[in-house]
């Protein structure tokens, strides 16, 4: 399960940079930025979801 968030976030951060790269190439004008920024809030509403739901299953626990 750590893996599976660790993956979910570098894909987070990675889609992020890649929104911050076409929007200083395109100038603003492209939907290339909104598509990255797009896919950054799915991929973080999808991971929320996953914490949730493992954590509704017993896959993880509220304990350190």
């Amino acid at each position: 399960m750590k893996i599976l968030v660790i993956l979910f976030a570098i894909f987070i951060v990675a889609s992020l940079f890649s929104a911050l790269f076409f929007l200083i190439r395109d100038k603003g004008q492209g939907e290339r930025t909104v598509r990255a920024l797009t896919v950054r809030v799915a991929l973080s509403v999808v991971l929320f979801a996953l914490l949730m739901l493992s954590y509704h299953f017993g896959i993880i626990t509220g304990r350190l």
